[in-house]
């Protein structure tokens, strides 16, 4: 039997907007007895650093937990016998997914990698220097030297928000 995946989101956008928090993802895997729903918590506005205390705790953790669980079980979202669900914050080097992800982190480094080649490429490394009109603009002088051109330009390169396969902050140390 199917678990109803807008169901689950709708229920851990309410129970997260409840406590002031948003949900930055959602995943599922596996089946049957290995069923696992993995919930990524964030404040809203909260950029993530190690100097910043404004991001998630376990206490924010822990409540979630218990409040979606409880929802989750009493209304029978997760038919089919037991799951186990795991919460936490998306981390230094959280998944970048919607286009208010790339608006939140401008001017942060990032690695992302395309659905079809840009430039003879898949794969890119930079700072997110803007994102407008569902483009982003990669500032890749940050990137490592074998990186770079031949000739020493740091380029920059357009990449549509529909061309972006997966994206990741790249933790700043």
């Amino acid at each position: 039997m199917a678990f109803d995946e807008q169901k689950v989101r709708s229920i851990a956008d309410r129970v997260a907007g409840s406590s002031g928090l948003e949900i930055a993802d959602i995943e599922f895997h596996g089946a049957g007895k290995h069923r696992m729903l993995r919930v990524f918590i964030d404040r809203p506005g909260a950029i993530p650093a190690q100097d910043r205390p404004d991001g998630v705790t376990h206490e924010d953790c822990a409540n979630f937990s218990r409040e979606f669980g409880t929802i989750l079980d009493v209304e029978d979202v997760m038919p089919g016998g037991s799951y186990l669900l795991e919460v936490s914050s998306p981390g230094l080097d959280r998944k970048l997914t919607r286009a208010t992800d790339f608006e939140r982190f401008r001017g942060h480094r990032m690695k992302l990698m395309t659905r079809q080649p840009v430039n003879n490429n898949r794969n890119f490394e930079g700072n997110l220097e803007s994102f407008e009109n569902g483009k982003l603009v990669l500032d890749m002088s940050v990137a490592r030297r074998k990186m770079r051109p031949k000739d020493g330009q740091a380029p920059k390169v357009e990449i549509e928000l529909a061309n972006v396969e997966k994206a990741n902050l790249v933790p700043e140390i």
